[in-house]
């Protein structure tokens, strides 16, 4: 009799400490959920995406299809999922910007947030300028010369706020600057001549809307079109952002 209870003692700390010993052992190691910076959506190239990305003539165009895109304009798209009630209901906030190169190469991407002037201006900044002059060819003889004649003023009738709507970053020995000051005044566009040499509070002007949008200023002129920042003077680009409405 003695030797029946020892027996089943001795069972159950046995089962005890195997049970005991079970609970210790770490359970293992569960897949590694896809890695999300911050701030970031993943994007899938079988999800649902709509995607809007810049034309030559600086146009945006969207498509469901990320590999019509033109190879130029890849690296900066916005993406969009109409399924994403959220998304649908941020008019005007932030919005997500993907490279589409990544995404065709290896199926995701990771999309930050940007404004959707920083979208535009980055868009269009990846393709290549509009006749522009570079800063570091700067003629020697320019310091001396006389500035250029003035151009007739616009017709502050020519917008319904007499605001100008566009803001040219340049020089007085700048070709592309006269063509673009040039091509807004025969349009009667309201806009505001700012010479980055002569005005230092233009040139950090200039510089703290660079930094913002992240382009150069290596070149001009720059021109602020309602926000948004174009490399060069591009009539066509020009055309495409004030065709918005306000």
């Amino acid at each position: 009799m003695q030797g029946k209870p020892l027996r089943t003692f001795l069972v159950v700390l046995a089962a005890s400490v195997f049970f005991a010993s079970a609970c210790r052992r770490s359970a293992p190691d569960a897949p590694a959920p896809a890695h999300t910076a911050p701030g970031t959506l993943e994007v899938l190239k079988d999800g649902r995406w709509l995607f809007t990305y810049v034309e030559q003539n600086g146009d945006f165009t969207t498509t469901d299809k990320p590999e019509v895109i033109p190879a130029p304009s890849r690296a900066v798209v916005r993406v969009f999922d109409p399924s994403n009630a959220a998304q649908k209901s941020a008019a005007g906030a932030e919005i997500y910007v993907a490279d589409v190169n990544a995404l065709l190469k290896s199926g995701k991407a990771q999309a930050k947030p940007l404004s959707r002037e920083a979208f535009e201006t980055a868009a269009l900044a990846q393709l290549p300028p509009g006749e522009t002059s570079p800063l570091s060819a700067r003629p020697a003889h320019a310091a001396n010369q006389p500035p250029p004649a003035p151009l007739p003023a616009w017709d502050g009738g020519a917008h319904p706020s007499g605001i100008p709507v566009v803001t040219i970053y340049g020089t007085s020995w700048c070709g592309a600057c006269r063509a673009a000051r040039q091509y807004l005044t025969e349009r009667k566009i309201p806009f505001a001549d700012k010479d980055i040499e002569n005005d230092p509070a233009a040139a950090q002007e200039l510089r703290d809307k660079a930094s913002k949008m992240g382009i150069p200023t290596d070149r001009v002129p720059v021109i602020d079109v309602r926000g948004r920042l174009l490399l060069g003077f591009d009539r066509g680009r020009i055309e495409a952002l004030l065709g918005e409405s306000t």
